[in-house]
């Protein structure tokens, strides 16, 4: 039986009546449930979880995520963040690049277009071009991931990677990566748009 919380609405995880809970609740597994604390109290995610959360609750509806980005990673007493970032969001990158070393953290920053490797080597297809007949540099997020991880960032930052793209990053990236940014080219990096007009203005193009 699969679960399928984003069609419920009882939410007895968040303190509706667990009684009325679905039949294929994950709730219903208490083995399950039993399992997931102590993976809370290893050394690897304890700190990083509670810090995560004190800073969801002083921040509540008041920070941006970018506020809350860089008062965790004071948190957490990072020192080195990296910044993964594509192509097109260059000038929002250098304003983040910005902000955290005002705020006293070295920086270090990878272009998607790192290498400057044709896409013909990675083995796309000339239709599968946006120019095909025309010189185009690959997205390179397992590049992006090799050169942060050898500067040794402890915490990575995504801006604008393409889907699939930012997936290689977080496969191939040593320190714990979050996303400041979605790529949406048609909505200005605000994927959201598309969900509130999924029954309106973009029913016709979803």
């Amino acid at each position: 039986m699969f679960y399928t919380c984003a069609d419920c609405s009882i939410l007895a995880c968040a303190g509706g009546t667990a009684k009325e809970m679905p039949l294929n609740c994950p709730m219903r597994q208490m083995d399950m449930r039993k399992a997931f604390l102590p993976e809370y109290e290893k050394v690897e995610n304890h700190r990083f979880y509670v810090q995560s959360s004190s800073i969801e609750a002083e921040g509540y509806c008041q920070w941006p995520r970018l506020k809350e980005t860089v008062e965790f990673c004071r948190k957490m007493g990072y020192q080195k963040i990296g910044i993964a970032f594509c192509k097109g969001l260059r000038k929002e990158a250098a304003v983040v690049a910005g902000i955290f070393r005002k705020y006293g953290f070295t920086v270090v920053s990878v272009i998607c277009k790192t290498g400057g490797i044709s896409k013909e080597e990675a083995g796309i297809p000339e239709e599968n071009k946006i120019h095909p007949g025309e010189f185009e540099a690959m997205c390179n997020p397992i590049g992006q991931a090799y050169l942060l991880n050898e500067q040794e960032t402890e915490f990575n930052i995504a801006i604008g990677l393409c889907v699939g793209h930012d997936s290689l990053f977080f496969r191939n990236s040593q320190a714990p990566v979050t996303v400041l940014a979605a790529k949406d080219r048609v909505l200005a990096h605000n994927p959201c748009g598309a969900i509130y007009c999924a029954e309106g203005y973009f029913k016709e193009r979803l």
